[in-house]
């Protein structure tokens, strides 16, 4: 049995449980019927890590490959845990905040590199994990406290045992139906970006903003949403080395967001049903889906949004 056919059925028996998701406001924890380990029923548990000697634009194009949005960084001995690199590293990596400083002060602006440094330069040290005997109600917590999107999980000696995501989570909440719409649970301040904005930019708005994504706009027009995975793909199909000259960070961090843009755009509006929603974007495996009405952009709705939503946080 392929391994997450595997989990969704352990998942699913999770679910089928007596008391499960209950509807009416009643606290989450209560309603999910809490069983030492009940993490790993959700959990994916053949998780893809690195050793720390790993480059930089090897991580990248395993991330690329197997549609990552981060990499656990573990002892190539032992195995514990020792860092993750995410997309936001990446982004950050390539201009949007302080690992930043590795191509332009340690290498003076040699994007190539830079891209060659060990993953150990600019992955996440300081990591939120959870015990591999936790509730999926703990998972909840961090990742609407702590707005944290995968957590590694781990056992006594500190090897990891699986990783959680938003995505693992909206999957079980999303059983539960509920009365809201898009409308309700929506965000309507947006940071969007133009088609002209360099890639840099973008990556400074999503490192500043703590955003995986941006909506694209013409006139308030909605033309496109940019997200970070687009970014290292760009970075780990090889096609940014195809428009270097000189190798210089300048020639990468230059080129328009027209670039990234892809023609497939999944949109939603905001008088419909947040289960159909969730629903939806776990059957096309986006995370945020921007928000029409009369052919204009009014909001986004993310997994983030969802999981508060379905979680009464």
């Amino acid at each position: 049995m392929h391994q997450n056919d595997k989990r969704e059925k352990q998942a699913d028996k999770l679910l089928k449980m007596p008391g499960r998701l209950e509807r009416g406001p009643v606290e989450f924890k209560s309603r999910i019927v809490e069983q030492n380990g009940e993490i790993m029923a959700i959990a994916t548990r053949n998780v893809i890590s690195i050793p720390l000697t790993t480059s930089i634009i090897s991580a990248v194009e395993i991330m690329t490959r197997e549609s990552f949005r981060r990499l656990p960084i573990v002892d190539a001995g032992s195995l514990r845990l020792r860092g993750i690199v995410t997309a936001g590293d990446i982004i950050n990596f390539m201009g949007g905040g302080d690992k930043f400083n590795l191509v332009q002060k340690k290498h003076s602006g040699n994007f190539l590199a830079a891209i060659n440094e060990s993953v150990r330069e600019i992955m996440t040290r300081h990591l939120v994990t959870v015990p591999d005997t936790a509730h999926i109600a703990d998972a909840v917590d961090i990742i609407i406290n702590k707005r944290v999107g995968g957590i590694p999980v781990i056992n006594t000696d500190g090897s990891m045992k699986g990783i959680v995501t938003e995505r693992d989570v909206m999957k079980v909440l999303a059983t539960e139906n509920s009365d809201m719409m898009v409308e309700d649970i929506m965000s309507t301040s947006l940071r969007v970006t133009t088609p002209q904005s360099p890639i840099g930019r973008v990556c400074q708005e999503m490192v500043k903003y703590r955003f995986r994504r941006l909506p694209v706009v013409v006139d308030d027009v909605l033309c496109g949403i940019v997200t970070a995975t687009d970014i290292i793909n760009y970075l780990g199909r090889g096609q940014v080395f195809e428009k270097l000259i000189t190798g210089d960070v300048a020639e990468v961090m230059g080129l328009p967001m027209r670039t990234l843009i892809s023609g497939e755009l999944h949109t939603t509006t905001p008088d419909r049903n947040i289960h159909d929603i969730a629903v939806e974007m776990l059957q096309k495996r986006v995370g945020g889906l921007p928000v029409i009405e009369d052919a204009h952009l009014i909001g986004l709705v993310t997994e983030f949004d969802l999981v508060k939503a379905f979680s009464g946080k």
